[in-house]
């Protein structure tokens, strides 16, 4: 076996793959790949040069109900043939004796995975960085349209109050992802607390993705989605939640500082985040007039998030990724500024 990265058992993933394609040519090779920042995502290789993705959760530190693989499993399976652009799913293991926790493989998508200004100017022209937004707001449009009971996730979760759920959920695990030495003087639990007092009226219950942006979706060399990637916290909801945070993710080049560093968004001949915004409204029958309170919400859960991954691989759960986190608790500060900033600026 030529190699074995921590969270995985080569030996016996390798005899449960063979089950599951029988194409399949051993040895095989894992490669854990960079970015993911909770549940880890591995490329799996055989001799013959065929690809699949494999989905665990963390090593350490995994929070009694994050990191659900049979979730995540059971909505790609389902949206797929509604037509929602998703891996196709190979077989999910819940036997824990394979590789220690449940984990599923699917198909391995290729295309384009942006993370920086520098990697949007190489995949893409000018003309193609513009129609991206487009295609990003039309593909949230449509998830947002599918009728959960439909396409059999209507039991997914509770269809209405998602943003005090919501609040409740990473508040509360915010608390108990505390790091000693890190303080930020109360700043998310305030901002906690107007957001709960001046949550609007949920329009629609929708599979709400809860995590969408560039980095979480393949993009083909046209600028289309080929794949929406890492469900790991959808539910259903609010659809506005995610138009929101898709907000706060597309950073214009004016914004004093890029979300998490140098959005792709940020090269030249990207739609604006205004347009974005227009383009989902044109195919979207939303009242999109609250959308500041709901970026006001996308930047407060954003720094509970962060506040997570930075614990947890302070626990030791990067599972031999080394990416740096140094600089997390300094932005979850300023996550929780720029929430409480949107929510001032909001009627």
């Amino acid at each position: 076996m030529s190699r074995q990265p921590e969270g995985i058992h080569a030996a016996n993933v390798t005899a449960w793959l063979a089950d599951h394609v029988p194409e399949l040519s051993p040895p095989l090779t894992f490669t854990l790949i960079a970015g993911g920042r909770s549940n880890l995502t591995f490329r799996v290789e055989d001799a013959a040069g065929r690809a699949w993705a494999l989905r665990r959760p963390p090593i350490h530190h995994v929070l009694p109900t994050a990191h659900d693989m049979v979730r995540e499993h059971r909505l790609m399976h389902a949206l797929g043939p509604a037509g929602i652009p998703v891996p196709r799913t190979i077989g999910l293991c819940i036997d824990e004796d394979v590789n220690e926790r449940p984990f599923f493989v699917m198909e391995f998508v290729e295309g384009h995975i942006l993370r920086s200004a520098p990697e949007a100017e190489k995949a893409f022209d000018e003309p193609t960085r513009r129609a991206v937004g487009d295609h990003m707001a039309d593909t949230l449009a449509a998830l947002h349209a599918v009728e959960p009971a439909s396409v059999g996730l209507g039991d997914l979760g509770r269809h209405e109050g998602y943003i005090e759920r919501q609040l409740k959920r990473w508040r509360g695990q915010y608390e108990q992802m505390q790091v000693e030495g890190v303080d930020h003087g109360g700043l998310v639990e305030r901002v906690s607390d107007e957001l709960a007092a001046r949550i609007p009226v949920q329009q629609r219950t929708s599979v709400v993705h809860g995590d969408y942006r560039m980095d979480n979706v393949v993009l083909s060399d046209d600028g289309r989605v080929r794949a929406i990637l890492d469900w790991e916290i959808c539910t259903l909801g609010d659809p506005l939640a995610d138009v929101g945070l898709l907000m706060v993710y597309w950073a214009d080049l004016s914004d004093p500082m890029a979300v998490l560093g140098l959005s792709p968004t940020t090269a030249p001949g990207f739609s604006t985040r205004a347009q974005v915004l227009e383009r989902y409204a044109s195919v979207s029958d939303l009242d999109l007039s609250n959308i500041g309170y709901y970026a006001a919400f996308g930047y407060w859960k954003l720094a509970c998030i962060l506040q997570g991954v930075y614990a947890r691989y302070v626990a030791g759960a990067g599972a031999g990724d080394q990416g740096s986190v140094d600089a997390f608790p300094i932005q979850v500060g300023h996550l929780a500024q720029m929430a409480a900033d949107s929510l001032e600026a909001t009627p």
